[in-house]
């Protein structure tokens, strides 16, 4: 795989119901000179893209071969069924699995749900993609279970969806080839993984760091400032120790006026009489 510190751009792909535009956002304000470009792919194609180089990165839903690809978990999804809006599901706001047991749930063959057994009733053949059962699910064919974000990806005006408490549930991850941990696959973890500019690893993190030491460079003061300064400094410290001096003459005088004054003391007093 090519090293992405030498690619035109970071290759980021992503499953269905996955939203990446916050981190693009972020990427395209830390790295503006860097592209990142998104490439959509399902479930079943994510790890092939990310084995033969197309992609340096994805958002995937697990599990994923740990001996193979790195993985960070970001978040699980709620799971819910989709309904038509005149169901009788939709009379609660949520359902449990055993709520199921009389409907035809469409099982697709794309379906991200790690179901050991699908509940309900099987459909006479599996749906060849998720919004092929969602379109089944419209015609009153059967009802669909599957992570949230999918239910509104694929939001039709006459079909609602109910949470399903008690159904496993989907767990989204960025994911990345164990073996291509490249600076850019290191830029994007950060943003990820919610680092500030300044903590963020690889050369995000370098370029506001080598900026910080320019505008330290630019405060220092030049050698004949500097010297300039301390003549000055030295100059006022002169100054204050004359100061000082005035201070003790003004203390001495001080005492001199005390001294006048009680003579003057003395002889302001009553005079003797003459025997």
């Amino acid at each position: 795989m090519t090293d992405s510190a030498d690619s035109s751009s970071f290759r980021l792909a992503y499953v269905p119901g996955v939203t990446p535009a916050k981190w693009v956002r972020i990427w395209a304000e830390r790295l503006p000179d860097t592209p990142l470009s998104l490439l959509q792919v399902t479930p079943a194609e994510a790890s092939d893209v990310l084995r033969g180089g197309t992609a340096d990165a994805a958002f995937v839903r697990l599990p994923v071969d740990r001996t193979v690809f790195s993985a960070i978990p970001l978040y699980t999804e709620t799971t819910v069924v989709v309904v038509p809006r005149d169901h009788v599901i939709t009379a609660a706001e949520e359902v449990t699995v055993a709520d199921l047991a009389d409907e035809v749930v469409l099982h697709p063959l794309d379906d991200v749900i790690g179901w050991e057994e699908p509940p309900g009733e099987a459909a006479f053949e599996r749906p060849a993609t998720t919004e092929d059962a969602v379109e089944l699910v419209a015609a009153n064919i059967g009802v669909l279970v599957v992570p949230q974000s999918l239910a509104r990806l694929h939001h039709r005006k006459d079909l609602t969806y109910r949470t399903v408490v008690d159904a496993p549930q989907s767990d989204v991850a960025l994911a990345w080839p164990e073996d291509a941990t490249t600076e850019l696959v290191e830029d994007f973890i950060g943003i990820v993984r919610g680092r500030t500019v300044n903590s963020t690893r690889g050369r995000a993190a370098q370029a506001p760091a080598a900026e910080r030491k320019g505008e330290r460079e630019r405060r220092k003061p030049q050698a004949g400032a500097g010297a300039g300064k301390g003549t000055a400094g030295g100059a006022r410290g002169r100054s204050g120790g004359t100061k000082g001096g005035v201070a003790k003459g003004g203390a001495a005088k001080g005492g001199a006026a005390k001294s006048g004054g009680g003579r003057r003391g003395t002889g302001g007093g009553k005079p003797r009489r003459r025997p």
